[in-house]
């Protein structure tokens, strides 16, 4: 028995080269998210950004480095202080992928809603 490599059904997806997964991948742990929440409000120094985690701060410039592989994140030291910030554009991109999946979804949810109230198959309300 041969067993067939397994691939995702994808219609209509845009190519990100990868990009968006490594984002979603990097967004999955709360960590990171909760950088990002950060982030979002400004640039920050990491000591900054590691005060409110409870881990060492090694453990949060691997986080960092997470974030700066897929591109949410770039950081530059000056002297002895090393600063993040949120790179817009990615995020933006994840955003606009998630809305695009959220617009999908309403519309496929609209037509079953409208398939349901025209079937005559349907019972009525409150006949149950």
């Amino acid at each position: 028995m041969t067993i067939g490599v397994r691939r995702p059904i994808v219609k209509d997806m845009p190519n990100y080269g990868g990009s968006l997964d490594r984002v979603f991948q990097a967004l999955a742990d709360g960590t990171r998210r909760a950088m990002v929440e950060r982030l979002i409000r400004g640039p920050v120094s990491v000591s900054e950004l590691a005060r409110p985690l409870e881990m060492s701060l090694p453990a949060v410039m691997q986080h960092i480095q997470v974030l700066e592989a897929c591109g949410l994140v770039r950081s530059e030291k000056i002297g002895r202080v090393r600063t993040c910030r949120i790179e817009p554009d990615v995020l933006r991109t994840a955003e606009d992928w998630l809305a695009g999946q959220r617009t999908s979804w309403e519309r496929r949810l609209d037509r079953l809603g409208d398939y349901l109230l025209d079937d005559p198959g349907t019972p009525e309300e409150g006949s149950l």
